[in-house]
């Protein structure tokens, strides 16, 4: 049976999960990085602290009209699977829609699951938000995420230096951009289960 992506609400539960999968350096590096006390960085809300929060300051962070997260699940006859997050951040004067998204399952990369969750991103961006450009910021080490850009039609528009903290060192970041026009052809995606 073919497998399905549904970004979905954010739980508490789904938060306990990224803050495991971001202990992993591999997880926590093709993410945002490494703060130089060690700690992973989180962009939007830190998931140790959001875990423990009162229900006004949880609806402040998961119902913010500028940043949309969602948590990424994969549905298919085993029932549905947590797998990762995905964001949205808006900028409406300019209609730039910046997007992000972490497989924090490291046993499900490489599955398509990171494709079809960013396709899942840029019909969001550009159809129910309105947006004329999405970009992602991926670090130039990351080559699974930059081949995937390619692959939907990202075009690399310039490099970001030292823009990521990873421990006692900074990386670069490649910054990928797509128009509203040059999505529109893009095809579904192939899931392997």
């Amino acid at each position: 049976m073919a497998s399905r992506i549904e970004l979905r609400e954010v739980t508490r539960e789904d938060v306990a999960r990224l803050a495991r999968w971001l202990q992993d350096e591999e997880v926590s590096h093709s993410w945002f990085g490494r703060y130089p006390s060690g700690e992973p960085v989180h962009l939007g809300y830190i998931p140790s602290e959001v875990l423990h929060t009162s229900l006004e300051e949880w609806g402040r962070v998961f119902n913010d009209p500028r940043r949309h997260i969602f948590s990424i699940f994969v549905s298919n006859d085993i029932g549905p699977t947590h797998v990762g997050e995905a964001q949205i951040v808006m900028e409406e004067p300019l209609g730039n829609a910046e997007l992000a998204i972490l497989i924090g399952r490291k046993d499900l990369w490489g599955r398509g699951y990171g494709t079809a969750a960013m396709r899942a991103l840029l019909e969001r961006a550009f159809i129910e938000y309105g947006a004329y450009r999405a970009w992602v910021d991926v670090p130039e080490d990351n080559l699974p995420a930059l081949r995937m850009c390619q692959k939907l039609g990202f075009t690399s528009e310039g490099l970001l230096r030292e823009s990521r903290p990873h421990g006692d060192h900074r990386c670069n970041t490649i910054i990928m951009g797509l128009l509203v026009g040059e999505y529109a052809g893009l095809e579904e995606p192939r899931l392997v289960a």
